[in-house]
């Protein structure tokens, strides 16, 4: 039995972490302010990662997570601390991020974004198992450090009409003929339309199809069959549902889209994060704006129905297609603009072609825009960037060019909780020069 560890601090994944004997242990389950005994799973000579196995002494934000599956599932990590101790934490790590990798401190922190933690997840990626020794196909998240399949009939961050459908699925591939050629099952959901792509490594019998149309007709969902990568899925059945999409109210924007295409997977914070960007930014009429990593216009159509001349890039063809149907089907075509470019190669060569831009707007990947905010000229660059960041890290390190070399001021800067009950760090950040 392990000796009882006093649990410091979180780190970047949510884990507690705690010292013994100048070693570092990471511990999955145990939040700060505990005394836990735990489990090793790892051991290096610095560091070991470990699961907790009994809270000596229980923080005050400790709470009785919502789902049965919880620390079985890998799709949550969060479950047993206070949502908005969630919050908190995750503000600690954009700050701690900043201060330590980026030696940058924002001027103001912007209050956190949060909304509905339950029911949110419009987009989720599914694996699909026959496992017969546990009673047949499996469809779920995949258990936690593993890549086993987790044996779970619910999830309390789907959509509750999606939750209820997962024991179905289960029985709908175990009648298929190719439920071992079946491995995963995507989610999305739209405003109108819930999508289930199935991932099918042969084509379904006669058979199998008539199982999913009955199947998609009785629990109104609309199934895509995808044979190979992400473009070759196709609809399947039935054929004239409604249109995938989203709606920005606010912007008054229908924003179609096929689904395999990136969105956010949760709505209610993406609308949130578009207005508190847009607000940050504030585009004018007259003015030039560039959309970095742009995607299908989640941001692009929103600053050009402000009345800016905007300018959208983004690595992806079929998105940048997406980008300008959606900008000819809101009526914003006049004043927008679409190129494919890839980022990640940017050079101020490059940069300087496209133009001066009076604002931009930059939101990448989790790898960042490196490349792209060293391609920023010290004369005529834009006098307002507004960074929308996955990552804390590769922010911070950005935020570090823009501010120790490019002359910029980190006005201000917040956290928006995209995915509550997770440690993923979804984060806003306004420079000015």
């Amino acid at each position: 039995m392990s000796q009882p560890l006093h649990i410091e601090s979180l780190d970047h994944e949510g884990r507690g972490v705690g010292h013994i004997e100048g070693k570092t242990l990471f511990v999955d389950g145990a939040l700060p302010g505990e005394r836990v005994r735990y489990s090793s799973y790892r051991k290096k000579p610095n560091f070991e990662q470990a699961q907790a196995t009994d809270i000596l002494k229980a923080s005050p934000f400790r709470v009785t997570p919502r789902c049965r599956w919880f620390g079985l599932c890998g799709g949550c990590s969060h479950q047993h601390l206070d949502e908005a101790a969630q919050v908190a934490s995750k503000q600690r790590v954009l700050e701690d991020c900043f201060a330590h990798i980026g030696k940058v401190k924002p001027e103001t922190m912007l209050s956190p974004i949060h909304g509905p933690t339950w029911g949110y997840r419009r987009r989720a990626r599914l694996s699909v198992r026959h496992v017969p020794k546990k009673g047949g196909v499996l469809v779920g998240f995949h258990e936690r450090r593993s890549s086993y399949v987790a044996d779970m009939t619910s999830c309390e961050v789907l959509p509750p009409r999606i939750s209820r459908l997962l024991p179905l699925l289960r029985t709908l591939v175990e009648s298929l003929s190719l439920r071992d050629r079946l491995p995963q099952i995507e989610l999305a959901a739209g405003d109108a339309v819930d999508v289930l792509v199935l991932r099918v490594l042969e084509p379904p019998t006669t058979e199998d199809e008539a199982l999913l149309r009955q199947f998609a007709d009785a629990h109104r969902v609309q199934f895509w069959l995808q044979s190979k990568g992400p473009d070759t899925a196709v609809p399947f059945h039935p054929l004239d549902a409604p249109a995938l999409d989203y709606r920005l109210d606010e912007f008054n924007l229908v924003m179609p889209f096929r689904p395999t295409e990136f969105t956010q997977v949760n709505q209610d914070i993406n609308a949130m994060l578009v207005r508190r960007a847009l607000r940050l930014l504030d585009p004018r009429p007259g003015e030039r704006i560039a959309d970095f990593f742009c995607g299908l216009g989640n941001f692009t159509l929103p600053i050009a129905r402000r009345g800016a001349s905007v300018l959208g890039i983004e690595g992806a063809a079929g998105l940048v297609k997406r980008g300008i149907e959606n900008a000819a089907s809101n009526g914003l075509s006049g004043n927008t603009e679409f190129r494919v470019a890839d980022l990640f190669q940017m050079t101020p060569e490059a940069y300087a072609a496209l133009g001066e831009f009076d604002k931009i707007l930059i939101d990448p990947p989790r790898d960042g825009a490196i490349e792209l905010v060293k391609s920023l000229p010290d004369t005529g660059a834009p006098h307002r960037i507004v960074y929308v960041s996955c990552s804390p890290a590769t922010l911070a390190r950005d935020a570090s060019v823009l501010v120790h070399q490019k002359g910029y001021r980190l006005t201000t800067a917040g956290v928006a909780n995209m995915f509550p009950h997770t440690a993923h760090v979804e984060s806003i950040a306004l420079f000015e020069r």
